[in-house]
C-alpha cells in the first residue's frame, strides 16, 4: 500500500474496500492510514459488488477522479498521477497496462500463462492505440471521471467485470483509453491449482462475454458506423490465446484429413496459412516484449500448456461459465 500512498497528494484520499475478507486486511489497511471499508455478504461476493459498495460511498463526497488498484497491484512504472490526469483531460476511462509476473522458480506452464496475459493486455491495446483506436478494461490501474464511473451500470456477480464494464461504457460514449506509459504488474500465484482457478475464472468470464455481450457491441459499431466500437467488437471476439491455437490447429487437421477423401484442398492451404500467420505473430510478440518472461526452452511447453486448459473449455462446452466468485490464493 506504500507504493500507492507515497503517489498521493494531500488532498487525495486512499480507500479500501475489504470485501469479505476473514484475515487481518482492514486492521492492516488503516494502520496504513487508508480510509477502510468493510463489507460482508456471503451471497452476494465478487469485485463488481465491491466496486459498487465503494461508489455508493463516494456518492456523499464524489472526487474529480476514480482511480482502481487491485490490493496485490504494483505500479512499475509510470505514475498513478499521471493516469489520472489522462481521464481528467480526456474525460474517459484510462488504462495502464497490466501485466503478471510469473513468480521465482515457477514452472515453464507459469511463464506461457504469464506471456498469453502479455499479449492480451499489451501488445493486442498497443496495436489498437497505434491505429488510433480504443481499449478494453483489464481490471486494475484504471481510472475514471467520477461522472462516468457514477453512472456505470454495476457488474455485481459477472466473473470479468473489467471486461463487461469496458463494453457498456463504449457503448455509452465513452470508450477506454490505453496509458501505455502507466504499467500495473501483479503475480501469478505459484501452485497450479491456485492458478487453474484463476484462468478458469478469467477464461469462463472472457467466454461469456465473447458469447452474450460483444455482438451486441459489434451490432451498435456497425448500426452507427462506429469504428472504434467495431474494433473493440473484433477484439473481444478473439478468444484466449490457448483456445485460438487449440481450435486453428483442430480445423486445419480436419481439412487436411479431409483431402485424401475428396474435398478441395483450398481451404486447408488456407487454413495452415492462418494458423502459420498467427504463430510468427505469436513469435514476434515473444521476440519483442516476452523473452523476460518466458526462456526459449521454455516455448517446447506450449503444447502441454494447451492441454492443461482443454478441461477448462470442455467444462464451459458442457455448462457454460463457472458462476462461483473464488478469491485467488496467494501466500
Amino acid at each position: 500500500m506504500s507504493h500507492i500512498k507515497g503517489q498521493l497528494r494531500a488532498t487525495d484520499r486512499l480507500i479500501v474496500v475489504a470485501d469479505n475478507c476473514t484475515d487481518d486486511t482492514a486492521a492492516r489497511a488503516r494502520e496504513a492510514g487508508a480510509e477502510v471499508l468493510v463489507r460482508t455478504d456471503a451471497e452476494k461476493r465478487g469485485k463488481g459488488y465491491a466496486l459498487s459498495f465503494g461508489a455508493q460511498a463516494l456518492s456523499h463526497e464524489p472526487p474529480e477522479i476514480v482511480l482502481i488498484v487491485d490490493a496485490d497491484c504494483r505500479v512499475q512504472r509510470g505514475s498513478l498521477e499521471r493516469l489520472a490526469n489522462l481521464a481528467y483531460v480526456e474525460n474517459r476511462p484510462t488504462q495502464a497496462i497490466y501485466l503478471m509476473n510469473r513468480p521465482a522458480g515457477s514452472s515453464p506452464i507459469s511463464g506461457i500463462s504469464a506471456f498469453a496475459f502479455l499479449v492480451r493486455n499489451k501488445v493486442r491495446p498497443l496495436g489498437l492505440k497505434r491505429l488510433g483506436l480504443p481499449c478494453l478494461l483489464t481490471g486494475t490501474g484504471m481510472a475514471f471521471p467520477w461522472s462516468i464511473y457514477r453512472d456505470a451500470p454495476p457488474t455485481h456477480d459477472f466473473l470479468v467485470e473489467d471486461l463487461l464494464l469496458g463494453h457498456e461504457l463504449a457503448l455509452k460514449g465513452t470508450p477506454p483509453l490505453l496509458d501505455e506509459e502507466t504499467v500495473v504488474v501483479s503475480e501469478l500465484p505459484s501452485g497450479e491449482a491456485a492458478s487453474f482457478k484463476q484462468r478458469r475464472r478469467w477464461e469462463h468470464g472472457q467466454l461469456s462475454v465473447l458469447r452474450t455481450i460483444t455482438p451486441r457491441l459489434l451490432s451498435a459499431g456497425l448500426r452507427r458506423g462506429n469504428l472504434g466500437l467495431i474494433a473493440l467488437a473484433l477484439d473481444g471476439l478473439v478468444p484466449p490465446l490457448a483456445l485460438l491455437v487449440f481450435l486453428q490447429l483442430g480445423m486445419t487437421s480436419i481439412l487436411w484429413l479431409g483431402v485424401p477423401l475428396g474435398m478441395p484442398s483450398g481451404p486447408a492451404w488456407l487454413a495452415s496459412g492462418a494458423l502459420s500467420l498467427m504463430g510468427l505473430c505469436v513469435l514476434w510478440a515473444w521476440g519483442r516484449h516476452g523473452r523476460g518472461l518466458l526462456p526459449p526452452r521454455d516455448l517446447l511447453f506450449i503444447p502441454k500448456y494447451i492441454l492443461w486448459k482443454v478441461p477448462l473449455y470442455r467444462t464451459f462446452a458442457r455448462s457454460g461459465a463457472h458462476s462461483e466468485w473464488e478469491r485467488t490464493e496467494r501466500p
